[in-house]
């Protein structure tokens, strides 16, 4: 693939940033793709291997050997036409996925990885401006009905494949756009909301009809999730309505601290800042939770604990302190035990990269300190993680200041009522029960009624919720015809 001898030849190039004086003052996207001689560069790179063990470390199984070797002789447009066949919508994964297909490269074993992710960002946002990326209406129409919940990327894959097989498809959401966390949850600096708009324009004239503000088969929401709901369908008026149901509402519900001062003013779940900061951006009302000269303190180690990091700097925090439960991962993995899969070592993210950001592992949080009814201070105590079990080391409690607390420690499962609604059995970490193989993948308990991405398999990657959300339209399709045109 690509140039057999180009691994020896050309080293790996990433993305330009902005310098961070600049980037810090704006929420847009400061990434600036590779440029045609350096996508050709890059592709050159990719080994003829044999056993491309990158398809399988891509959750979509990209076509990525094919595409890196067209990237290569500048066949631009069939380089596009084989991404497309696999992934929805490489605009988001070319710019939020943490690519484990590069984890599983093989030039990785002893090298730096080939920058696929780099590469598909580039064919996409091409395609993009040379008008290749078209709506593909269905030939015929099938007569059936199928209402998607939740419009996420698994939400908005399954529609897509559905309404592009003929079928009548109705995507609901509770808040007032489409797009899911990626429309609320991921800052504009990572990705731009009108990338979403632009696939909502296409997947409309494919026929999907999209239904906002409606919160569907639970009655209420709990205040730590977002809800835009105006009107409400029960799980009954949707069951009777379609033909079938596809259940991609995510896994909405977040892990909490109940330590302490949890009550204090002051302590966030990461969304509550995150999501009105969205809308602020999008040209709504101001964000209520400011971070500007504020003691900033993000407890949570992984992306979305980073997003609160860059927004905090963007406000203007005083200081921002990350916290960790966990041991600080090694700077590089240990190939020779963990490749292909994905490595356990210390990840920089660009906003940890834009300000004094003081990162903590293995520290446990035991209270949260409060005057006159606000969160003040932290009280904190190391941890001892030899033998692999946690033990706090005796005498090691400390403090520092908190003006502001953003729990960002990821989310336990789906929103209960939602399954409860529809009579959805449950699996031991309270999902949607649903297989995904054989006749019956990715179908519920209840005739009909399908899930696909975190609402069945818990809070994953965008990567993982397009597969599922494709995959489920496939089953779906399966059980309406007895046959289907999508791809598996």
């Amino acid at each position: 693939m690509g140039k057999p001898t180009g691994f020896l030849e050309y080293r790996r190039v990433t993305e330009a940033y902005d310098p961070v004086p600049e980037r810090i003052r704006h929420y847009k996207e400061f990434v600036h793709r590779l440029s045609e001689n350096e996508a050709t560069i890059q592709g050159a790179r990719c080994m003829d291997c044999g056993i491309p063990f990158c398809h399988n470390g891509c959750p979509v199984n990209n076509l990525i050997p094919d595409w890196n070797d067209l990237v290569y002789r500048k066949r631009w447009r069939e380089g596009w036409n084989a991404l497309d066949a696999t992934n929805n919508f490489p605009e988001f994964t070319g710019r939020v996925c943490p690519a484990p297909c590069e984890a599983a490269c093989t030039l990785n074993i002893n090298d730096e990885a080939v920058g696929i992710k780099s590469i598909e960002r580039f064919l996409i946002d091409l395609a993009w401006e040379r008008g290749w990326v078209l709506p593909h209406p269905p030939k015929r129409k099938t007569g059936k009905k199928v209402a998607v919940v939740g419009s996420g990327p698994a939400g908005m894959a399954a529609a897509q494949q559905l309404a592009r097989a003929g079928h009548e498809v109705t995507l609901f959401e509770k808040n007032d756009r489409i797009g899911g966390l990626l429309r609320y949850g991921i800052p504009d600096f990572k990705l731009e909301k009108w990338l979403i708009d632009r696939r909502l324009a296409q997947m409309e004239a494919e026929g999907v009809r999209f239904r906002t503000g409606v919160l569907v088969g639970a009655s209420d929401t709990p205040a730590a999730i977002q809800n835009a709901a105006k009107s409400f369908v029960s799980a009954e008026e949707l069951r009777r309505e379609f033909d079938a149901v596809v259940l991609a509402a995510g896994s909405e519900v977040p892990r909490d601290l109940p330590v302490p001062g949890r009550e204090l003013e002051g302590v966030y779940f990461a969304l509550q800042f995150l999501i009105p900061q969205n809308r602020e951006v999008a040209g709504d009302a101001p964000n209520p939770i400011s971070a500007k000269g504020k003691h900033v303190v993000v407890i949570g180690g992984g992306d979305t604990g980073a997003d609160c990091v860059g927004t905090a700097i963007r406000h203007g925090a005083k200081s921002v302190t990350q916290l960790e439960l966990m041991p600080r991962p090694p700077e590089q993995e240990d190939k020779a035990l963990t490749w292909p899969y994905w490595p356990n070592k210390l990840r920089t993210s660009t906003s940890h990269l834009e300000g004094e950001v003081k990162r903590e592992f293995a520290v446990l949080t035991k209270a949260f300190l409060g005057e006159n009814g606000r969160v003040r201070a932290l009280r904190l105590a190391r941890l001892d993680w030899s033998g692999g079990q946690m033990k706090e080391i005796p005498g090691s409690e400390f403090e520092i200041p908190a003006d502001l607390v953003l729990l960002a420690m990821g989310f336990v499962h789906p929103l209960g009522a939602l399954l409860e609604a529809f009579g959805v059995e449950k699996d031991a970490r309270g999902n949607a029960a649903a297989p995904t193989e054989g006749p019956g993948a990715y179908a519920t308990s209840v005739p009909g009624v399908f899930a696909a991405g975190d609402v069945r398999r818990g809070q994953s990657l965008i990567v993982w919720a397009i597969r599922e959300g494709r995959q489920a339209a496939r089953a779906v399709d399966l059980y309406l015809m007895g046959e289907s045109i999508l791809p598996a």
